[in-house]
């Protein structure tokens, strides 16, 4: 396992879309986590802000454990996000994590 970096980047106003798919993106993620692979996951506010409110959000970083990059792309390409045209743009990279140790 390695860990890989899934960069989700929004087509702009997505946040309506972003609220109604959110809680299949979320369930997701979620299990990434009960199986103890997740380092993080979150979206990037569209503005200076913990709450962007309408603003909304400009995409999402998630780093996860995968068996090979060819998985890691393959789970993001999954991703309801991706299908309900929330990203417009997915790179999905090989991450190495050097802090904290």
């Amino acid at each position: 396992m390695m860990l890989y970096v899934i960069n989700g980047e929004d087509v702009p106003d997505s946040l309506e879309k972003r609220m109604a798919a959110r809680p299949e993106h979320l369930k997701r993620i979620q299990a990434l986590q009960e199986e103890g692979r997740l380092v993080l996951a979150g979206p990037y506010p569209a503005i200076d802000s913990q709450d962007p409110g309408t603003a909304g959000f400009s995409g999402s970083l998630i780093v996860a454990e995968f068996d090979s990059l060819q998985a890691a792309q393959a789970w993001a390409d999954a991703d309801p996000y991706v299908s309900s045209g929330i990203y417009q743009k997915v790179t999905v990279k090989p991450f190495k994590k050097v802090l904290p140790a």
